[in-house]
């Protein structure tokens, strides 16, 4: 940048009146530091970036004392702050995404003649609307046993293990010196007493020197994450040696492997479009792929758990668990959970799917990637 900006100027870049930024500079929050040639006030790199710091958290609802505690915070730097605004960011985004979702479904109700109660009409906008419709994720999320020995396998003799995107801490050796990241406060909040730290961060900057940990491992969440291959090459940096739990949809044919897919909902396609390949994501850690067949008898309601069992997915508990309903919308969710009870109760479902009735395990595409 110039070696100064002026006051104008700096309103104009950052779209708020210079009003505003003489109230700031009066109360201390941001004093621009340089003179012009003319004898006025500019800011220099350093004025910037606190005032881009004082913004953000203003344009998250912060108020201005609070502001100011946070930007003098002496713990946090600039990448600190911006770790910190990221995750609020990120929350931010969750929750509206959650309120979305929840003003669809009452929408629909209404249009069914259905009118909601007024505890779930002011859940809407009450603290706890994400966690009310995340609510069934620790009930019916839990540790697979057969399929945590392959991973706890995987990571060798590592001592020090960094679990990314470890959500509400499923899948974590018990045995081992572990560090976890989660993005979102409202998994963090739903981690068990006891379960190991927790940092705010995301997959893709990873707050931690190169080769800190023995071993990190990253276990269905792959999928959330904005950039996968950037994410699985931070765990490579960090990491000497790298697990990941993850999805292929890059084989030939691979939409019609699962059931539930294929007859009853075709937009789980849509969700994946750009997904990187298998390839991608086990070049990105130089590694290799093992598939994973999932028991009929699975204890982790992951989208594919239920394979063998299908009327667990009429039960609203086990889809709210499962980000792929909410992510494909309220609408084909209704018509797939109507079309597979129609085909349930008709014997439709047992006759196009009679090859599966007699196997303990089935291949889905889960796959565990290793370096």
């Amino acid at each position: 940048m110039a070696e100064h900006l002026t006051v104008g100027r700096v309103a104009e870049l950052a779209g708020v009146s210079v009003r505003t930024l003489h109230h700031y500079d009066e109360i201390g929050l941001v004093r621009p530091s340089a003179r012009t040639a003319a004898g006025y006030r500019a800011y220099l790199a350093d004025d910037v970036e606190r005032l881009r710091e004082v913004l953000a958290y203003r344009r998250l609802g912060f108020g201005l004392r609070e502001i100011a505690d946070l930007v003098d915070d002496p713990a946090a730097d600039a990448v600190g702050h911006l770790h910190r605004l990221r995750g609020l960011l990120l929350e931010q985004r969750d929750r509206a995404a959650a309120m979305v979702t929840a003003i669809d479904r009452e929408l629909e109700a209404r249009a069914m003649g259905i009118r909601t109660t007024p505890e779930d009409q002011l859940k809407v906008f009450g603290a706890q609307l994400y966690e009310v419709i995340g609510s069934a994720y620790p009930a019916t999320r839990r540790t697979e046993s057969r399929i945590a020995e392959r991973i706890w396998a995987a990571l060798g003799d590592a001592r020090t293990v960094l679990n990314v995107g470890a959500g509400t801490g499923s899948y974590e050796p018990p045995d081992r010196d572990v560090t976890a990241v989660e993005p979102s406060a409202v998994m963090r909040a739903q981690r068990p007493d006891g379960a190991a730290p927790c940092v705010a961060a995301s997959a893709e900057s990873l707050p931690f020197e190169d080769r800190s940990f023995d071993a990190a491992m990253a276990v269905s969440t792959v999928h959330h994450w904005p950039d996968p291959v950037a994410g699985l090459r931070e765990m490579r940096r960090v990491a000497r040696r790298v697990v990941v739990f993850t999805y292929d949809a890059s084989t030939t044919g691979w939409r019609d492997r699962f059931w539930l897919t294929r007859d009853y909902l075709p937009e789980f396609a849509d969700l994946l479009a750009g997904w990187p390949s298998l390839t991608d994501m086990t070049r990105a850690i130089g590694g290799r792929a093992e598939p994973v067949l999932v028991p009929w008898d699975c204890t982790d309601g992951f989208f594919e758990a239920h394979w063998r069992r299908p009327e667990a997915y009429l039960d609203e508990q086990v889809r709210r668990a499962v980000s792929v309903w909410t992510r494909v919308g309220p609408r084909a969710e209704r018509r797939a959970v109507e079309r597979l009870r129609a085909d349930l109760a008709s014997g439709r479902w047992a006759e196009r799917n009679r090859d599966l009735l007699d196997l303990d395990a089935a291949e889905l595409g889960l796959r565990l990637l290793i370096a």
